[in-house]
């Protein structure tokens, strides 16, 4: 709407005119509203000519509010002809679920990031474009480079970039990776709230499909026990268990030794200066332990009693001396009530290792001593399966392994030669036993209560989760890529959509499942209305409800033209 003047002899009038085109496909204009002659506004909006015309401007504003209003609320006829076909290779179902990621991605600011990327690097593409379809496509329909193109063709805003760029911008990505880790998470802190005082550290390894070792990709221990090359990553989360770091080692290299690399960067680069470290026993190394042994960071780390020496494993062990956790009162272990069977029990003992005083803190559980109780009397019932079958396999170095309950020895006949005998192994049975429901941290926090050592120590599950996020639904491994940039390329890109994942898991509260969370946003599709606009063809439920409230924008209605859209768009990247 745009305010016009229409002069004669005796006055000069003004109107309200909207411009449109006709059916004919001409543009014409219509009179809304006449406002009055000059003579008559001056009375009331004067005493200048251009106070009316600022007035009369101002009307024009609330008219055009009022039109784009009435607009959405019209009921638009619109028809369907059963006679004609729909024509080859046309779309009509388009992904919005994208969308709520974007509004995690901009808010990130990656695609500034992307920007000062820009300035040091020759290239036409728009990397924006392709790192942020590569995020969403391995989160929505992850796959190879070539099926993440064609994913982010069903995308409401499709790329306008080509396949070839994809590769090439692998290239750029990999050589930004430390600065895109640090970027993010410094931004990650404006935007939210990080529990950067817990750092967990863990490792894990993904497998190749080929046979070749060449770079970081070599044959080592892989968690799946597969006969692949594998590389190593190490993994740093915050103690919300929101992604910080990670880093690429080879896959024969200790993971003990991956940690101060990591760990380097994140205090320099990400200025995370003073934090517990937290890890499982595969990474707590005397020298893991030294490491964060300063002023300014401590550590709480997984003991394996097993591996104790024996004046402390015996202590661990020793029955006496147990408190309850939750009142501290001194308890009998062997004889607890049916009430404590959900209670957690802990000793602490002073522990000297060769370069370390330390805390150690045993727990006992019965809850968790009746689990793996029960686990072991079906692998034991496994085991003697096994001997009656006559199937005796090598032993694995899987710790769950039945196998590991079976001996053999020589026996002889009358001094002929000598047979080999299986049988199940009672003195195993038996030592394994005595482990029922003990678990045991190391620390260097003197001050700090048991409980919540234990509680920091029980939030390691987190990082495992990622792993398992990253693996199962992200489809991380097996890698496919050759190219030792391009494959760090990929882990980044797992890597920035883990992150953006769990950032919008920790804004819906931890309310849905990660089945729920990336089922709703797969299925979060619109049908194309003959080009006119779109219609909602997905479940509306209580996620998506929260989905859309935490990202500032509505889509729950049965019809949104294409203007409404677009603004939809533009609300998810900020503008």
């Amino acid at each position: 709407m745009k305010v016009n003047t229409s002069k004669s002899k005796n006055a000069e009038s003004f109107y309200i005119k909207h411009s449109y085109i006709d059916a004919n496909g001409k543009s014409t204009t219509r009179t809304i509203r006449k406002l009055g002659t000059l003579k008559e506004l001056l009375v009331e909006h004067g005493p200048t000519r251009d106070d009316v015309m600022e007035w009369a401007r101002e009307q024009a504003r609330i008219e055009t509010e009022k039109y784009e209003q009435e607009k959405e609320n019209y009921r638009l006829p619109i028809y369907f002809y059963p006679n004609r076909k729909i024509p080859h290779g046309e779309r009509r179902k388009f992904n919005g679920g994208y969308l709520f990621l974007q509004s995690i991605y901009y808010q990130l600011n990656l695609d500034q990031i992307c920007r000062k990327i820009r300035t040091r690097h020759d290239y036409k593409y728009d990397l924006n474009a392709i790192l942020s379809d590569l995020i969403y496509t391995r989160i929505l329909d992850p796959g190879s480079k070539l099926s993440s193109f064609k994913a982010a063709k069903t995308f409401l805003e499709a790329p306008k970039y080509e396949l070839h760029d994809i590769y090439r911008a692998l290239s750029v990505i990999a050589q930004e990776c430390t600065f895109i880790q640090a970027e993010v998470y410094k931004n990650s802190c404006e935007m939210m709230k990080r529990n950067s005082g817990i750092l967990y550290y863990d490792c894990t390894n993904y497998y190749f499909e080929v046979e070749q070792e060449d770079d970081n990709r070599q044959y080592g221990k892989s968690k799946e026990n597969r006969p692949n090359p594998i590389i190593q990553m190490g993994l740093f989360t915050d103690g919300d268990g929101v992604p910080l770091a990670f880093s690429l080692f080879p896959g024969k290299q200790n993971e003990q030794k991956s940690l101060a690399p990591l760990e380097k960067k994140v205090i320099e680069d990400f200025g995370c200066k003073q934090f517990i470290y937290c890890s499982d026993a595969g990474l707590a190394s005397e020298n893991n332990r030294m490491l964060n042994h300063t002023g300014k960071r401590a550590f709480i780390v997984t003991q394996s009693i097993k591996k104790l020496s024996s004046e402390y494993k015996t202590l661990a062990l020793n029955k006496k001396g147990f408190r309850r956790l939750s009142d501290n009162k001194l308890v009998d272990i062997d004889n607890l009530s049916d009430s404590d069977y959900d209670q957690v029990f802990y000793k602490e003992e002073p522990y000297s290792s060769k370069k370390l005083e330390q805390r150690l803190i045993i727990t006992y559980s019965p809850k968790y001593a009746a689990y793996q109780k029960n686990l072991r009397e079906k692998q034991v019932e496994r085991a003697m399966a096994m001997i009656k079958e006559g199937k005796h396999k090598k032993q694995k170095k899987n710790p769950n392994d039945p196998a590991r309950f079976i001996s053999k020895e020589a026996v002889t006949k009358d001094g002929e030669i000598a047979d080999i005998m299986y049988y199940l192994d009672e003195e195993k049975v038996l030592e394994e036993a005595k482990y029922d429901g003990l678990y045991a941290v190391c620390t260097d926090l003197f001050d700090d209560e048991p409980g919540d050592i234990l509680r920091v120590s029980e939030g390691r599950w987190q990082i495992e989760a990622c792993f398992r996020i990253m693996k199962t639904e992200f489809h991380a491994r097996p890698v496919y890529l050759r190219l030792s940039d391009r494959i760090t390329a990929h882990f980044l890109i797992c890597f920035l959509s883990l992150l953006i994942y769990r950032i919008l898991e920790k804004k819906l509260g931890k309310k849905f499942t990660c089945e729920e969370i990336i089922e709703t946003l797969k299925e979060y599709d619109f049908g194309d209305v003959q080009g006119q606009g779109f219609m909602p063809i997905y479940t509306s439920n209580k996620l998506t409800d929260r989905l859309q409230e935490i990202s500032g924008f509505e889509t729950d209605y049965e019809f949104i033209t294409k203007r409404k859209m677009k603004e939809i768009q533009k609300l998810s990247k900020g503008n």
